[in-house]
């Protein structure tokens, strides 16, 4: 979970409030404190704002139960008796306040989860008198034969655990999608959505329940009613989000939502928030690093309407977020399939990508070009291509990507730059096969740029893969302009097998560049 995130005094700081609670329970064993059931009612209700935070609470309830688990069992491997016995007391408090906290907000619970939260607090009781007990022994003999039992009450401890919060995000995605397909309130439909959007954040498992429980069906279903229009942003954000696992594809195959993807794209009615979160799904469902988009065989039948309204939404977006949107979209599509990129060239793509990186309000970010050089790159496999690159000026925008580097220091952000500088040097070995793309490339001093990046580690931030392709790239040129290498250079980077080549780069210390 996204938790695991968060920085550790925030974390402490936010925790607070969990752990009072957990003396709080130690203390009164559970007890209200009010006797008044109505009063205790008022007390605790006063603290819940929606389903959202209290799903939040749940999880995060959730996320400290099973950290703390997981330390019982490091210390159990230790023999900390005095720290098992402490840890097990605060899980049995987390248990019960967690049980407690959602009957609060929950509207209704079935019989079986009656039965699982029984078993759950009777195990935890359990658990605790059992480490309790081995706290009180000294005999290293009687400790050891009882370990073995403890390890096993702690399995059960953690499964019955697991089995109840699957059960209560399977009840609490049903009761959304409840809402959502019973409800005609555009209020209550919103925040079901707002709801399941952040289930969704959670991580593939929550994704996997609410694909699995009918998510991605109603929310289609809510994108094919105009009533709802102001809603399909939102919806289609939502999406996306669950089409991250297979469960979710499979879904969308079965209720026609390509089709449903296309009409969206295709209206030009449609504001460009819908359009651009329409373009987030395709680029979800089409992105190369899933292993399971062989099956969307329907995608194939509607992907000429939807490249040429991606197209349209590069030449005409408003801000770099639609661009990046429908650019990634796009770029993961000449991945899916060749075709693609046949349809881009008939579509003059080339040229809008070009003229949208000339803005620095659309493309401006290390994001947004690695997705115009992705498309670039896989373009280039064609003919045809390398004129209309020319033609841009795109040879000029290829040199420049060679020296992208990420001015903030964020890791993902280097690791796009390493990703615009890898593909640009790809893009330029496949397109220097012409030798007028060749000559062009010499010109603007690409040979200089390239064989920095191989001798220079930190021009290319230790990046192997940017050697790779820059040595490639270099290759190709050294063969179309041999005049452009001092002899040294060729010795080294040209003239021996590529590995050579690559391992005397990696050995290379940065004093001898």
């Amino acid at each position: 979970m996204h938790l695991i995130q968060v920085d550790s005094v925030q974390r402490w700081m936010e925790d607070l409030k969990l752990m009072t609670d957990c003396e709080c329970m130690c203390i009164l064993q559970s007890k209200p404190i009010s006797i008044e059931k109505e009063e205790q009612n008022e007390l605790i209700l006063s603290s819940q704002y929606s389903t959202c935070d209290n799903l939040q609470l749940l999880l995060k309830r959730a996320w400290i139960i099973s950290t703390e688990l997981t330390r019982i069992a490091q210390k159990l491997e230790k023999n900390r008796w005095q720290r098992v016995h402490s840890m097990t007391v605060r899980v049995n408090c987390h248990v019960r306040s967690m049980i407690n906290e959602y009957n609060t907000f929950s509207r209704s619970s079935s019989e079986e989860m009656h039965q699982l939260e029984k078993l759950l607090v009777d195990k935890c009781s359990e658990f605790t008198a059992f480490t309790e007990r081995c706290l009180q022994t000294e005999d290293e003999e009687i400790l050891k034969s009882m370990k073995s039992c403890v390890n096993e009450t702690l399995t059960t401890v953690a499964q019955y655990f697991g089995q109840l919060i699957e059960l209560v995000l399977t009840q609490e995605a049903q009761n959304l999608l409840r809402q959502i397909e019973l409800s005609g309130s555009l209020y209550v439909t919103e925040s079901a959505i707002g709801s399941l959007f952040s289930l969704a954040q959670e991580g593939a498992h929550l994704c996997r329940i609410i694909a699995k429980e009918g998510g991605v069906v109603a929310l289609f279903k809510i994108c094919r009613q105009d009533c709802f229009r102001c809603l399909y942003p939102q919806t289609l954000r939502t999406l996306a989000s669950i089409c991250c696992v297979e469960e979710g594809m499979h879904q969308l195959e079965k209720v026609d939502g390509i089709l449903c993807l296309a009409d969206i794209l295709t209206d030009t009615s449609q504001s460009e928030a819908t359009h651009a979160e329409a373009a987030a799904v395709i680029a979800q469902i089409t992105s190369p690093h899933l292993t399971f988009t062989q099956h969307l065989s329907s995608f194939l039948e509607n992907m000429e309407e939807i490249v040429t309204a991606l197209v349209k939404l590069c030449q005409e977006a408003s801000s770099g977020e639609v661009f990046l949107l429908a650019s990634a979209a796009l770029a993961n599509i000449t991945f899916f399939d060749t075709m693609a990129c046949e349809i881009l060239l008939q579509l003059n793509a080339v040229k809008i990508l070009l003229e949208a990186c000339s803005d620095k309000h659309i493309v401006d970010t290390p994001y947004s070009r690695d997705q115009v050089v992705t498309i670039l790159a896989n373009m280039s496999v064609l003919d045809q291509c390398a004129s209309e690159i020319i033609q841009g000026n795109g040879i000029q925008l290829l040199m420049e990507m060679l020296f992208e580097r990420s001015s903030s220091g964020n890791p993902a952000e280097a690791a796009a730059c390493e990703r615009v500088q890898q593909k640009s040097a790809v893009t330029l070995a496949r397109l220097s096969r012409d030798p007028e793309v060749a000559e062009a490339a010499v010109k603007l001093s690409c040979i200089p740029r390239l064989i920095k990046l191989c001798r220079s580690p930190t021009e290319r931030n230790n990046s192997d893969s940017v050697l790779v392709a820059c040595l490639a790239a270099l290759r190709r040129l050294a063969v179309m302009s041999p005049d452009g290498l001092e002899d040294s250079d060729f010795q080294q980077l040209v003239k021996p097998r590529l590995v050579d080549s690559f391992l005397l780069c990696t050995n290379m210390e940065e004093s001898f560049v």
